[in-house]
């Protein structure tokens, strides 16, 4: 058996894991030349709460810029919001566009 004398250091680092940040994904609306903008303003304050003051700002940039960035999420809030929007443009008749791109 080794002989161990009590001023050797036998601690071993613990490995700091820091936990994976998910990847980020933005949440784009596309412009079309239908739906009307109120319906659009509507629909980013309902799903990515935003103000009324903000989600006009958004529908600005959709409509001037062709997209707009309604919000930047986890890969899987993004999608569910971007399922959602379609899903509530589809129920309501507008052909508005929802994508998402990594951020």
């Amino acid at each position: 058996m080794a002989n161990i004398t009590p001023n050797q250091d036998l601690a071993i680092k613990p490995n700091v894991v820091k936990p994976k940040l998910p990847a980020m994904f933005k949440v784009l609306l596309l412009n079309d030349d239908y739906t009307p903008m109120e319906f659009v303003i509507e629909t980013i304050e309902r799903f990515f709460n935003k103000s009324r003051e903000q989600a006009t700002q958004i529908m600005l940039k959709v409509h001037t810029e062709g997209m707009g960035v309604c919000g930047v999420y986890p890969q899987d809030i993004a999608k569910t919001k971007m399922k959602q929007v379609l899903m509530h443009a589809k129920e309501s008749q507008h052909p508005l566009q929802c994508v998402t791109e990594p951020a």
